[in-house]
């Protein structure tokens, strides 16, 4: 089992790497365009990516397809809205408010999986909402940070709801029918926002930026296969690392102080919790030891 949560923790990092490519990307699309026609752009070209290794596999089928919708036009609502934000907002804000998914993920889990939350736990998710309105600094960031909130939360909920996927299901179908059913919404979308920048540079973007979700979300099917939700949603967080350092790289972002702040408080008290208990742990040991040598 251990080991088991430390490849589900090392394949959520890998993941997270491609994750922050994708937001990098986001970045780079012609200022003419809207959101819905990325994302329409984006879920047609991801399909003729994906189908032909889904040919390839000898076409495997899915052995439940409601969870499967259910996740896939989820997803799509929860993609617009981190769209908007990364439009929007700076990549460093964006990404802050995003890694509030991991605390949505543990209380998620807790409420529809029954899966356990220590006091600990519960008081980081407090500390995190209270990072999240450092970040927001409510009013200044208005619709943009809101759509990235509800993006965060629609990322947890497909996260969860992966462990109601088949384990027989191969992982390409996730990953194809995640963007194959979701695609008369976004037609949808696209058609009451209208279409703008059809490009050749938008085409561009856009596939680049497949090629990153797509591997970001082949390693989410692989990890949250390895162990529970709450056992490794920690490794989430290692995508503000990434995304942080190439905000300030490429773009010269950065987070001010008050942003830092809150930050920290949705970072790092769950970085440190399992620490804690680790030493707690270990001191009762030692103490078990003790009185065992003395009595």
């Amino acid at each position: 089992m251990k080991n088991k949560v430390q490849l589900g923790l090392l394949l959520l990092i890998a993941g997270n790497l491609f994750s922050a490519l994708y937001d990098v990307s986001i970045k780079w699309l012609p200022s003419d365009t809207n959101a819905t026609t990325f994302l329409l752009v984006r879920q047609i070209t991801s399909i003729f990516m994906l189908v032909p290794l889904w040919l390839w596999v000898g076409k495997p089928q899915p052995e439940r397809w409601g969870i499967h919708i259910f996740r896939a036009n989820i997803g799509a609502l929860g993609a617009l809205g981190l769209v908007i934000g990364l439009m929007a907002l700076p990549l460093a804000s964006v990404s802050a408010l995003f890694y509030t998914a991991p605390l949505m993920i543990m209380v998620l889990g807790y409420l529809f999986l029954k899966e356990r939350v220590t006091p600990g736990q519960w008081w980081c998710a407090v500390l995190g909402m209270v990072g999240v309105l450092f970040i927001l600094k409510p009013g200044s960031m208005a619709w943009a940070g809101g759509a990235v909130l509800f993006s965060a939360l629609t990322f947890s909920i497909c996260q969860l709801s992966l462990r109601k996927v088949s384990f027989n299901d191969h992982p390409i179908l996730p990953l194809m029918l995640y963007n194959l059913l979701a695609l008369p919404l976004v037609v949808l979308m696209a058609g009451i926002q209208g279409l703008a920048g059809l490009s050749w540079q938008l085409l561009i973007v856009a596939l680049a930026s497949n090629v990153c979700l797509l591997v970001y979300h082949w390693f989410c099917v692989l990890a949250y296969r390895q162990a529970q939700a709450g056992e490794i949603a920690i490794a989430e967080y290692s995508g503000l690392l990434f995304i942080v350092f190439m905000g300030w790289l490429l773009f010269d972002e950065w987070l001010d102080n008050l942003a830092w702040l809150g930050a920290a408080l949705v970072v790092l008290p769950s970085i440190l919790l399992p620490q804690v208990k680790k030493l707690r742990q270990h001191f009762r040991v030692k103490t078990d030891d003790t009185t065992a040598v003395t009595d």
